[in-house]
């Protein structure tokens, strides 16, 4: 499947994200649960904002990180979200609601680190040479050719 969510809103959408996941334990009554409930979103939550403060995308602030880094580092988030509330076994609390939230935001950075514009997992990257740099071989001569 080929990417479809552009770097542009992906810049910005990032930023709600980041947000509302640093806010998700008040927001989804999960301040009580457990300590994975309330640390772990927001950790992410941080983290997430300090990388789309940092990546070089139109949104951010300081471009110095490679976008295709903050993806795979979605993805990896994404599934940490996702498998937390029964690795952490508070899938149940909250009168078995409390997974809601860490299911939807790890299904969304991974959906958002695989279906973004430039995403290493859907996008082919393609071998390029700096000028001077060998490129063939000659194979009548058995020289190299630069």
């Amino acid at each position: 499947m080929k990417p479809f969510i552009s770097t542009t809103f992906y810049g910005f959408f990032k930023y709600i994200t980041s947000l509302t996941l640093i806010a998700s334990p008040w927001l989804f009554h999960l301040v009580n649960v457990s300590s994975a409930a309330l640390l772990l979103p927001m950790y992410i939550g941080w983290l997430q904002l300090i990388l789309t403060i940092f990546v070089d995308t139109k949104g951010s602030m300081i471009r110095q990180l490679p976008l295709q880094m903050n993806l795979v580092l979605d993805v990896v988030m994404g599934f940490i979200l996702l498998v937390s509330p029964w690795l952490y076994t508070f899938a149940n609390a909250n009168n078995g609601q409390a997974f809601l939230p860490a299911l939807c935001f790890g299904a969304l950075l991974m959906f958002l680190g695989f279906f973004t514009k430039k995403s290493p997992f859907t996008t082919k990257t393609h071998q390029t040479v700096a000028e001077g740099q060998v490129t063939s071989l000659d194979s009548t001569e058995g020289r190299l050719n630069v």
